[in-house]
């Protein structure tokens, strides 16, 4: 799955198009390296997003095409 849909449908981002705004100015890597939106997302990838002054960092737990508000929570833990 894309970056940018991944993002949006684990609702660790609201809106895939602010998904693909943070990643064009670079705040999104994925496995320490600068990511695309297009880059593909597996599991056990590490998605670090940059924020101000927070930095974030989550392990991606399972892949789905859309998912409710309690499934999202299930895609991913912070780490």
């Amino acid at each position: 799955m894309r970056l940018d849909k991944y993002l949006k449908v684990s609702q660790i981002i609201k809106r895939r198009e602010a998904a693909k705004e943070c990643i064009e100015r670079g705040l999104v890597t994925l496995n320490n390296k600068v990511a695309k939106a297009s880059s593909e997302v597996k599991v056990n990838d590490i998605i670090t997003i940059k924020n101000r002054d927070e930095i974030k960092t989550y392990r991606v737990l399972i892949i789905k095409n859309n998912a409710t508000k309690e499934q999202a929570k299930e895609m991913y833990e912070s780490i």
